[in-house]
């Protein structure tokens, strides 16, 4: 894929100004109080902005650090997803820590830095995890309100299910019992066939005991391959900031939203408390050089993400005090597992050559066909841009009898959900080489037992945290990404695939011993970016986690967390529909709070 569509920018109907509640400039803002304030735009944050000024009583301040997601193209057309990070003035652009388990490599680890935070620039995938993921979720944290049964009426919540932008009959292709069409974030099966869609269904069929279909990875069985959901709305991506921020919603007079606004740290305003009660939000739109300060007056919802929020903590003065002090920072409350128990998908990308002239190459290496592509997806709304790029997903296990149980506990919540992943795209997905038709395959180790952190290294809260992931430091995970690997290649060497794969792409052409295939993963295995676990949930009175069942902060009042940072344990899933699942369910425990009487 290449970024050429942007020469072509006749998109004038796109481009549309901020709306009243939406605020560039900390002046503008009416007042600076308000009953909650939101940290983060994102995908977590949009959600509990939204429930919450469903009660015109309620006032809630979001702040995000990034802009507007308005007009910014690569954030809007779904088969622009590659390329909306890394390195875009939308991402945070951290990297990593060298990685140990990568030979040393850092890597690129993209977070969302614009109204809508990572739903505004991922691959669109919705997929909600497993039963077995949200039964281990509830038995952790000892409420079984995050169980599969009991997180039901917070999908139906959340999702729209849409047609496809083509209209094309779906039937086959999902279940429709496992969906609902009156939430507020669209979901749809993709909306322009791919000439692989033929192949990679007639290989469940050659190869069922290994690669059986599923219908429907959303029933609560991930496991199987089947057709990709994705968070597309009539051809456009639907956003956290397109669906719960958008027109129905934004100009609630009791919601204002603060852009281009990185806060640094929350603020103890009793310090005498037995808890600690943090209520003021420090703040700057110019790197720190001018602070400002906003106060909540019941709450302050922390939605930063697995980086951010963690790192807000830190610097706050909540974390391990004996780090703290490393950093320069005064401890105000030791809260040792801030930052630790990060647990995210680490992703291989393969590619093969191929017979074909109906792979992405074939427009990103003519300009002209690149702008007929996108004039008519500006104009109709089809073609092929209405899609993102992955258009089928396979979720598998290692079997039962694999040899790294006999050292490993299996790390997986239970049989619903997967060991690894494949993600499956018709043609080459990172900088193009100048030659060739390409098929890919990304392996992701879906339920890893590698574990990093977040890290504070000094005390400028507008320095970059430290971000070690930890891919590939326990010997499972490498070995779950070598048998992902020779899974693909049995894949493509199905008879479907006969005359279509012509040799695999780069260093995987010499990988094929297990030693090979292990050399091959370390030196090239990245990440898909599904941190989660940082500010994890545990249960009430537990003497670890940093937020009990109900997500507020152990040891202080004020602060609640509402993120994919709260999830224990990544799930076999994108983590985007487990994110707007879990703050749903968060919006209502916060309402039953402060609203007790309507007994959500």
């Amino acid at each position: 894929m290449t970024c050429a569509f942007l020469a072509f920018v006749a998109l004038s109907a796109l481009f549309l100004t901020c709306r009243g509640a939406i605020y560039q400039n900390f002046s503008d803002l009416p007042t600076t109080h308000f009953d909650f304030v939101v940290v983060g735009g994102g995908t977590g944050g949009n959600v509990v902005a939204n429930r919450l000024t469903e009660h015109a009583n309620f006032s809630v301040l979001v702040i995000e650090a990034g802009g507007s997601n308005e007009g910014v193209l690569d954030t809007i057309v779904p088969f622009f997803g590659p390329i909306a990070s890394p390195g875009t003035p939308w991402d945070w652009n951290y990297t990593t820590t060298p990685q140990i388990g990568l030979n040393g490599r850092a890597v690129a680890f993209p977070r969302g830095r614009i109204l809508g935070g990572s739903s505004s620039i991922n691959y669109l995938i919705y997929t909600r995890g497993s039963r077995d993921d949200y039964d281990r979720y509830a038995r952790f944290s000892g409420d079984l309100g995050w169980s599969w049964d009991a997180i039901q009426p917070y999908i139906h919540k959340n999702e729209n299910w849409t047609q496809p932008a083509d209209g094309h009959n779906t039937t086959g292709q999902f279940n429709p019992l496992f969906h609902n069409s009156t939430g507020i974030t669209s979901v749809s099966l993709n909306g322009f066939p791919e000439c692989i869609d033929g192949r990679v269904i007639k290989t469940t069929q050659h190869l069922p005991d290994m690669f059986p279909f599923n219908l429907d990875m959303n029933s609560g069985n991930t496991v199987g391959l089947g057709w990709t959901q994705a968070t597309i709305n009539k051809g456009q991506r639907s956003s956290s900031a397109t669906s719960y921020l958008g027109p129905k919603f934004i100009d609630r007079p009791n919601l204002a939203v603060l852009l281009n606004t990185q806060v640094s740290r929350v603020i103890s305003t009793n310090s005498s408390a037995e808890f600690p009660v943090f209520l003021d939000v420090e703040l700057s739109q110019d790197n720190g050089r001018t602070l400002h300060v906003v106060t909540a007056s019941k709450e302050i919802i922390l939605s930063a993400g697995s980086v951010g929020t963690p790192y807000i903590l830190m610097n706050s003065g909540i974390g391990n005090c004996t780090e703290l002090a490393l950093a320069g920072v005064p401890c105000k409350l030791n809260l040792p597992s801030v930052g630790k128990n990060m647990s995210d998908h680490a992703l291989l990308v393969n590619s093969w050559f191929v017979n074909s002239n109906c792979t992405f190459e074939a427009a990103a290496r003519n300009a002209t066909l690149e702008q007929e592509e996108l004039q008519q997806w500006n104009t109709t709304e089809t073609g092929p841009l209405v899609a993102t790029v992955i258009d089928h997903l396979a979720f598998l296990r290692l079997p039962k009898n694999a040899s790294i149980f006999k050292r490993f506990p299996d790390p997986s919540a239970g049989p619903t959900s997967a060991h690894y992943e494949m993600a499956f795209a018709n043609g080459f997905i990172g900088p193009l080489p100048p030659n060739g038709s390409f098929l890919t395959i990304g392996t992701v180790i879906a339920s890893p037992a590698s574990r990093g952190s977040v890290g504070i290294n000094s005390r400028n809260p507008f320095d970059p945290p430290a971000i070690d992931p930890g891919y590939l430091t326990v010997e499972y995970d490498l070995f779950t990404m070598r048998e992902a690997v020779k899974a693909a290649k049995k894949f493509l060497a199905a008879k479907p695939w006969h005359g279509y794969v012509l040799r695999p792409f780069g260093a995987l052409a010499d990988a094929n011993s297990d030693a090979e295939v292990e050399a091959y993963v370390r030196n090239n295995t990245a990440t898909i970016y599904h941190p989660v676990g940082t500010s994890s949930m545990t249960m009430k009175g537990a003497d670890f986690g940093v937020v009990d069942p109900d997500l507020r902060v152990k040891g202080v009042h004020g602060l609640r967390i509402v993120d994919a940072s709260v999830i224990p344990f990544v799930p076999s899933a994108h983590t985007q529909a487990p994110t707007y699942i879990f703050a749903e369910r968060a919006s209502d425990l916060i309402k039953a709070d402060w609203l007790p009487w309507e007994g959500v």
